[in-house]
Parts: C-alpha cells; sequence; structure tokens
C-alpha cells in the first residue's frame, strides 16, 4: 500500500473499533443470506429426493443469477459513503436511491428472461426427468422474487455507505425468520408442495424490502433527497457497475472450472470439492465482513479528502486481515480430523479432504489480505483496476488449473492452484495499494 507513517496508538484503537463496529454486523447478515437456501432444503427435503434435487437445481440458478449482481451492494457502498464523507448526505441518498431503481430494472429484465426460458435452463444442468418439473416450478415462482433480492443488494449497499451495518443485520435475521416460519406453513400447512417453499421465499424476499425502504425513505425525507427515478443517476451507477461485473463474472470463471476438473477426477473428488468448496465460502464471510468495512470507511475518508487517514484504515485492515487469516487457518488444520466425518462417512472423500484442507488452511492468511485489499480498492471507486486484475488472475489459473488432470494431479494439487490464484490476487491488488494511485478523493472519482 501507498507508504504513510504508522499510526499511533491511539488512531489504531480508533481504527480497531471503527472495523469491528462495521464489520461484526456485516458477518452476521452475509451469514443469514445462505441461511434461506438452507431452510428451503432442510423443509423441501422431506417431500422427497426429486423435490430436492429439483430445489437443488433452481437454487444454483438462482444464485449464479443474483450473485452476477452483486455490484449492486458493493458499488453503492462505495459511492454512497464517499458523499457521506463530503458531508452531502442528500446526494448521498439520492446516488442510494439510483441504485434501488437500478436493481428493479434489472430484476425486472430477468424475470423477463426466466419465466420462458425456465425448462431450457434447467435442462443444461442434465436434470432427470422426475426433478426437471420441481426445479422448473420453484424457478419460474423464485424468480419473482429476483427484483427483491436485487433491491436487497442496492439497499444494504446504502446502508452500508451510510456508516450502517446493524440495520442489514436486523433485516437478514428478520427475512430468515419468516422464511422458515413461511416455508413450514406454505409447504405443509398450506399443502402446496416445492412451491409453497418458493412462495415463501419470494415473500420474505419483499418482507425485507419493505423493511429496507422504509429506512431509506425515511432518511431521504430527513435531508430532502428525492425518491423520483433519474435516468442520468441509473445510467452512471450502470456504468460504475460493469468493471465490477466483470470482475465477479471472472471469478464465477474461476469456481466453475474448479468444479469441472473435480468433477473429471471422480465421484470421490467432486464429493470432496464442494465440500471444501462449501468451507471456503464460510471462512469467506468472516474475511469478506473486514471488506465490508473497508469498502464503507475508505469510501468516506476519500470523499472527505484525508488520504492519510484512508492510508492508515488501509494499514490497519490489512493488519486485520493477516491475524483473522491465520486463526481460521489454524483452526481449519487442527480441527479437519474433527470436521470431516460431519461431512461424510465415506473413506474415500475423507482420504480426499484430509491433505486438501490442509492446502486451504495454509492460504487462508493470504485470501485475508486479498479480501481486505479487494474491500479497500472497491471503496475507493477503483473497479476498472479491479476488473483487470480479475482478469490476469483467470488468464493464470485457467491453465494451471487444466494442466492438473494432464499431469495426473489430484484434488490436493486443483486447490494448490487455488492458491496460486489467490496469491496472483494478492499480488495485483498489493500493488495497486502501494502505488497510492487508488487515493483519488472527492464526492465523486
Amino acid at each position: 500500500m501507498a507508504q504513510a507513517p504508522a499510526p499511533p496508538k491511539r488512531s489504531r484503537r480508533l481504527h480497531d473499533r471503527e472495523i469491528v463496529s462495521l464489520a461484526v454486523p456485516a458477518f452476521g447478515a452475509l451469514v443469514a443470506e445462505p441461511l434461506f437456501v438452507m431452510v428451503d432444503s432442510a423443509v423441501v427435503g422431506h417431500l422427497g429426493t426429486p423435490q430436492l434435487a429439483g430445489l437443488g437445481v433452481a437454487a444454483a440458478l438462482l444464485t449464479t443469477a443474483v450473485s452476477i449482481f452483486v455490484f449492486l451492494a458493493y458499488a453503492t457502498t462505495a459511492a454512497v459513503a464517499r458523499r457521506v464523507g463530503a458531508g452531502d448526505l442528500q446526494s448521498a441518498i439520492r446516488q442510494g436511491m439510483d441504485g434501488i431503481w437500478l436493481a428493479l430494472l434489472l430484476g425486472a429484465a430477468v424475470i423477463a428472461v426466466v419465466l420462458p426460458t425456465a425448462p431450457w435452463l434447467v435442462s443444461l444442468f442434465g436434470t432427470s426427468d422426475t426433478a426437471s418439473p420441481y426445479a422448473v416450478t420453484y424457478l419460474r415462482i423464485s424468480s419473482l422474487g429476483i427484483p427483491a433480492m436485487l433491491v436487497v443488494l442496492a439497499a444494504t449497499g446504502v446502508l452500508r455507505g451510510l456508516q450502517n451495518t446493524r440495520t442489514p443485520l436486523y433485516v437478514a435475521v428478520g427475512g430468515f425468520s419468516a422464511n422458515a416460519a413461511l416455508n413450514a406453513g406454505l409447504v405443509y400447512g398450506a399443502g402446496l408442495g416445492i412451491a409453497g417453499s418458493a412462495w415463501g421465499t419470494v415473500i420474505a424476499q419483499f418482507g425485507m424490502v419493505a423493511a429496507y425502504l422504509i429506512v431509506v425513505v425515511r432518511g431521504a425525507r430527513r435531508h430532502g433527497a428525492s425518491l423520483r427515478p433519474d435516468a442520468a443517476g441509473i445510467r452512471a451507477c450502470a456504468q460504475a457497475g460493469v468493471p465490477l461485473l466483470v470482475r465477479t463474472l471472472s471469478l464465477r470463471a474461476v469456481l466453475m472450472i474448479a468444479t469441472a476438473v473435480a468433477a473429471r477426477m471422480g465421484d470421490a473428488e467432486i464429493a470432496a470439492h464442494q465440500i471444501v468448496l462449501s468451507l471456503w465460502s464460510l471462512l469467506s464471510f468472516a474475511l469478506d465482513a473486514i471488506a465490508i468495512a473497508g469498502q464503507a470507511i475508505i469510501g468516506r475518508y476519500l470523499g472527505a479528502g484525508d488520504t492519510k487517514g484512508a492510508q492508515e484504515a488501509c494499514r490497519r485492515m490489512v493488519q486485520w486481515g493477516v491475524a483473522s487469516g491465520t486463526v481460521l487457518g489454524i483452526l481449519v488444520a487442527v480441527a479437519r480430523p474433527l470436521f470431516i466425518p460431519l461431512f461424510t462417512s465415506d473413506p474415500s472423500v475423507q482420504n480426499a479432504l484430509l491433505p486438501t484442507l490442509l492446502v486451504v488452511a495454509v492460504a487462508q492468511p493470504v485470501a485475508g489480505i486479498v479480501f481486505v485489499l479487494d474491500g479497500v480498492l472497491m471503496g475507493a471507486g477503483d473497479g476498472p483496476y479491479l476488473a483487470w486484475a480479475m482478469l490476469v488472475t483467470l488468464a493464470v489459473f485457467t491453465p494451471a488449473a487444466l494442466l492438473v488432470p494432464a499431469l495426473g494431479g489430484g484434488l490436493t494439487a486443483l486447490w494448490w492452484a487455488m492458491t496460486l490464484m489467490m496469491v496472483v490476487r494478492l499480488a495485483t491488488l498489493w500493488l495497486r495499494a502501494r502505488s497510492g494511485r487508488w487515493l483519488v478523493t472527492g464526492a465523486t472519482r
């Protein structure tokens, strides 16, 4: 990162308190979101195997569709935080409303695509004839909630930019609780089967939107911000999101390539890979919480024109990333013989997991720095660089991953390739952070 004198102990304590106050609620909200799918799976699983298989396919499609637009949260957080730092709360909320309107437009477009193509999308997964009807039913109904899911992303970004991560936590917990109750009531009480599970999720998502909009609308009225759609503002939000969309698609491509390579190794390897990937995602929530704090804090400092504060905060968050990654790595390394039996009793899968999880443990300190710097540069609005950096990472990872089976490597070798991917990301992000070119001040970048 750009050179700056080490901050005094009092300044570090101030940074620590701010990081914790933003990161801890953000972590809770991040963990609450995947529980939606877990609740659906638990409820639908008792209906039968075809229903559960159909849910699995539909959920994978929905998750991919929504995750592609995660830039609605990231770009909105950075843009709103800059305006907060500049002391222009009216403009900050107006920027947030532009992001929400963009989310509604994108959600409507996704519905228009998914509804008529649902059977074809399900068939791409090679879904069985018994599971396909359930997958199509769940996908079509749940797609009606995609606008709500995208608005939730944008509204979460607004509140994060306003330095408020507690409200997203409360809304996420409320949404999870409502989803659980609605699923049980509609699936079994109303006898709607898998359709009831989909409707329960849709209703819960729109309930979350209502809660967010109450908060945002109150803020808009308090500060005199317009709630009407503004074409120029929506267009600016979309343009700011394009580089982050490229970054996200490149990252998704890395995960898809890794899964495709693992699938060709055999049943035991792909089963172990899915378990490792699930654990990797869980660990990412903890590290991503610090990155979210970074987005909000860095955006605010740069909006206020305080480059020194931004550098000090960046330095401290990197230290948090290293420490968090190290602790998580040690936990994975030490506890892996204990929690592996919780996932599988198959000896061949367990044998593949033991060494692979050790690789994951080694990679966690690197991942800690990567997540933090990713958040710092997002907060700075440095999307174009993040897009190019991720494309470079994809270009390095792809041949490395494809060489694994060609050279006779197994799952452990594949995850060393994943670690190489993280090292490349670290190199590109670290070089940018040290250059200081991300330190662009002002209410807009």
